[in-house]
């Protein structure tokens, strides 16, 4: 099982990597950005997103283990990769586009394609099904916030 989670968890980081070289975001002018005065948790969202990560690679690692190397279970881990892409996919296309509101859609297209996941997965291991509630909870949480930001921050005309 550590193996499988390991090569996950590389492959994992190397997406993520990946995708943060090839389309780099501006933070600057994120951080720029006039937030809801109810945000006092924006500090703990790091650590909230290494949990979720930490959790869909394991979720992937159960999931792998409990049917391994089955053309479904390469479909599923192409679809733990899309949702991946989805996720690290916000910043980029809120601060490239520096469109608060395309943040939005795409944090809630992320939670769909995470939801379609969640279902197929539940299918083969309630585990691994469980382990990927974590950002089914947090996503709509952080897509509000972001479509709050959006009303803050119209675009400019």
């Amino acid at each position: 099982m550590i193996v499988t989670w390991l090569a996950i968890a590389i492959l994992s980081f190397a997406e993520g990597f990946a995708l943060n070289k090839l389309f780099p975001a501006d933070y600057q002018w994120f951080m720029q950005l006039r937030r809801p005065r109810w945000l006092t948790f924006e500090g703990a969202i790091p650590f909230i997103w290494i949990a979720i990560f930490i959790c869909g690679i394991t979720s992937a690692a159960i999931l792998w283990e409990t049917q391994p190397a089955t053309l479904n279970t390469w479909l599923l881990m192409a679809g733990y990769a899309i949702v991946e892409i989805a996720i690290l996919s916000y910043t980029p296309i809120l601060t490239r586009l520096r469109n608060v509101r395309a943040g939005a859609i795409a944090g809630a297209i992320g939670f769909i394609l995470g939801a379609i996941l969640t279902i197929q997965v539940w299918q083969i291991s309630s585990t691994a099904g469980w382990l990927l509630i974590p950002y089914l909870l947090w996503s709509p949480i952080g897509t509000y916030v972001t479509w709050v930001m959006a009303r803050l921050n119209p675009p400019p005309p």
